[in-house]
């Protein structure tokens, strides 16, 4: 069990309850597009935030980037942290079709993976130690500002298993934060190897 000192903020209860096979972290579901309708949600989550941080983990589609920007924008960055789930094609157990763009929810990725992901907040306290990792980092090495930076970032985005739908600037912010300048290097050096990406 992981313990993590965070706040996790997830979409709905079966997020919830799947999480809390991996995290004794205490836990708040934005009932999906609820977050913009009640102020004593987003308040709770906004006390969070200033008490013990949060870490924002939606799902990877177009709702739970909506939910995530919102979010970000109304907490501010200082004491948040994301963690993404990667782009993974399915459906949940417990639902009779797939999601409107087919991909795996919080709730529908497997325990192994969950933990992967959040083991990089487990009893964390800042960024990992190294060179910071800067929009300049990413025009230098081809992530952004050619004609193939777009390309680029998402084959490195399916290397570190985030979502392919992350921006530039999320990119940057999830590796100096969760990842470290060691770590996007080697992801570095596998993209660059691999003609196929």
């Amino acid at each position: 069990m992981l313990h993590i000192n965070e706040v996790i903020v997830v979409e709905g209860r079966f997020d919830r309850e799947r999480l809390r096979r991996i995290t004794d972290a205490p836990i708040i579901c934005t009932d999906g597009f609820e977050i913009y309708r009640s102020d004593a949600l987003l308040n709770s989550i906004r006390a969070a935030a200033k008490d013990r941080g949060v870490i924002i983990l939606t799902d990877s589609d177009g709702a739970g980037f909506r939910i995530r920007n919102y979010l970000k924008q109304c907490l501010g960055e200082e004491k948040v942290k994301h963690a993404y789930i990667p782009r993974v094609e399915g459906k949940e157990k417990r639902k009779r079709t797939a999601g409107k763009e087919g991909i795996l929810g919080v709730e529908g990725i497997d325990d192994a993976r969950l933990t992967e992901i959040l083991s990089r907040f487990a009893n964390s306290e800042g960024a990992p130690i190294g060179e910071k990792i800067t929009k300049q980092t990413f025009y230098d090495d081809g992530l952004s500002g050619g004609a193939d930076s777009a390309a680029r970032r998402r084959a490195l985005a399916r290397i570190l298993n985030l979502p392919p739908r992350i921006s530039a600037n999320a990119m940057i912010d999830i590796l100096n934060k969760a990842y470290g300048f060691e770590k996007y290097k080697e992801a570095l050096e596998m993209l660059d190897k691999d003609k196929n990406i």
